[in-house]
């Protein structure tokens, strides 16, 4: 076959998305007659669409010099950009910042105006961004979108732009940032934009909605990727990443099946080039968390400690599974640890819902230190103005709530919860917001209702086979011992042989050496593990069950 044929073929394989074929067309036309930098270019940006990350830059190397023996600077300039790009994802930075310093001294010697001027303000507000300084990052885009805008080149103008959105949500401007970002969507699914560029676009706007905890953005920008996946059969750069989105908001709407077996692909199958590396750590953090809900706690430690050997910590999932271990001091320390090394109020808030619920869940003065973070949670859900935060603090606030003792406050609580999960669709959320809902209403007397969320909440982890929510709220709604003691602690047996004494709140806290508060929290949760609602109650159980003796108030 000649060289032409496999050129004509190159070239119109690429032009139909049609990564592989065009690849292996271009590489054979090239190997039979050196191709020009412009065709060149085809086959590096091939390579970069099959993840061939070393083969991409080596491309993008060869067309630099061609461009420069040809006299054409600026696009020389821009594949030197471009291959400090590739350089800066890939975790080699001194190469970066050497090929941006080529760009940079080629356009000062040419002098001529080009949107390539623009191109080389990409590593500058990148990095002014990566240091938090979100104001002179966005000045920065701001003046390569009008370069790009100037020029014509939607490329450099959108990534700018997009940028620019993200830069003005740090900045506290959070709906106008989101505005800038909903019409970038536009502009990529119209397909005004380069392939690589358009790759970009979708997984970094992904990953910062996912940050911001903006759960509609990410929905709509993930199933906008996914049709642009599927157009693509050939491409594997950007796979890893698609099915790993994927298969976090099939989580949160309830589809664990499918969302399992994304992150499995994710993990599995497409693992050439950068972009799925990074993919893969957090594939595996995803299957962690699903083994984990549904009660695999061997399968979920496994997932977990693959993804922190991609290098993706895995927290909180591993810290909560030490605790549904029952290794509560595992995973207070780990939890500790993590919150108190994490500073930025979006990482804290990925990790406080799971320290609330590990604080309650420990000794006796920790409902303090849970109140305390259910109280920082809420504080940034409406600093970020983020409804997936709002429903997460209302939980929180809820937990901590019943806790202490407060039912009516637990009950306030946990019905905003439930209702902000429900609007955001996402079903298991909703359900333990209504197991809330259950034990606060068992405590203010209204078994009825209580009876009917358990089993409203009930059908829903029933669907989703979550095994360790199935035990709590079948205890819940049956009374059902998992053991002699009905699931009672030793000091919820201690607590419960002083109500059957007669002792009050204040006279247990005495004779137990622990707060009124923590009394409040021990008999909330005795009341649910024994199935029943007033002290008369648990003492009439205890008694007849013989969980305790009866023993005169004072008597030790």
């Amino acid at each position: 076959m000649d060289t032409s044929t496999d050129l004509v073929r190159g070239r119109a394989r690429y032009a139909a998305r049609a990564w592989h074929d065009a690849y292996v067309s271009l590489r054979a036309a090239d190997e039979a007659t050196p191709l020009g930098p412009d065709d060149v270019e085809l086959l590096a940006r091939a390579a970069y669409m099959l993840g061939l990350d070393e083969e991409y830059a080596a491309a993008l190397e060869r067309a630099h010099v061609r461009w420069l023996d040809s006299g054409d600077v600026p696009r020389a300039v821009r594949c030197a950009v471009w291959i400090g790009h590739s350089m800066l994802f890939r975790g080699h930075s001194t190469k970066a910042s050497g090929w941006f310093s080529v760009g940079a001294r080629l356009l000062k010697a040419d002098g001529r105006d080009c949107v390539e001027r623009g191109y080389l303000l990409i590593p500058v507000w990148l990095g002014q961004m990566a240091e938090g300084d979100w104001q002179s990052g966005h000045a920065t885009a701001a003046v390569a979108a009008e370069i790009g805008e100037r020029f014509g080149d939607a490329d450099l103008m959108w990534l700018a732009r997009d940028d620019q959105g993200r830069a003005l949500v740090n900045l506290g401007r959070i709906h106008e940032g989101l505005r800038l970002v909903d019409e970038a969507l536009v502009i990529v699914e119209s397909g005004a934009l380069s392939p690589i560029v358009t790759g970009i676009l979708y997984c970094n706007t992904i990953v910062f909605c996912r940050e911001l905890y903006a759960l509609r953005h990410e929905r709509e920008w993930t199933e906008a990727l996914t049709r642009w996946c599927d157009r693509q059969p050939q491409m594997v750069a950007h796979n890893g990443l698609c099915l790993v989105h994927r298969a976090e908001v099939m989580q949160y709407g309830g589809a664990w099946p499918a969302a399992l077996d994304e992150a499995r692909q994710a993990s599995e199958r497409f693992t050439q080039g950068v972009l799925n590396q990074i993919a893969r750590g957090q594939a595996f953090y995803r299957q962690g968390e699903i083994h984990r809900l549904q009660g695999r706690a061997a399968e979920a430690e496994t997932a977990y400690r693959d993804a922190n050997r991609c290098g993706f910590e895995p927290q909180p999932g591993f810290a909560l599974l030490r605790l549904a271990q029952g290794n509560g001091e595992a995973a207070a320390a780990t939890i500790r640890r993590a919150v108190s090394e994490h500073t930025r109020e979006l990482e804290r808030a990925a990790l406080l819902p799971a320290y609330v619920e590990i604080m309650l869940a420990g000794p006796e003065g920790d409902v303090d230190d849970a109140a305390t973070a259910a109280q920082q949670l809420a504080t940034i859900a409406e600093h970020q103005d983020s409804d997936v935060l709002r429903a997460a603090a209302a939980y929180s606030v809820a937990s901590v709530a019943s806790a202490k003792g407060d039912a009516a406050a637990a009950l306030t609580a946990a019905r905003r919860a439930w209702h902000a999960w429900q609007e955001l669709e996402a079903p298991y959320e909703a359900a333990r917001a209504r197991v809330l809902v259950a034990r606060a209403c068992r405590s203010l007397g209204d078994d009825d209702t209580a009876a009917l969320e358990l089993q409203a909440a009930r059908a829903v982890f029933a669907e989703l086979e979550a095994g360790p929510d199935l035990v709590d709220v079948d205890s819940l709604a049956h009374g059902r011992p998992d053991m002699k003691t009905y699931g009672l602690s030793a000091r919820e047996l201690d607590v419960l042989r002083q109500v059957v004494s007669g002792a009050s709140n204040r006279q247990i806290a005495a004779a137990l050496v622990i707060s009124e508060h923590t009394v409040a929290r021990h008999l909330q949760n005795i009341f649910g593990k024994l199935g029943v609602s007033s002290r008369t109650a648990a003492s009439t159980f205890a008694l007849e069950r013989g969980l305790v003796r009866p023993q005169p108030h004072g008597q030790e």
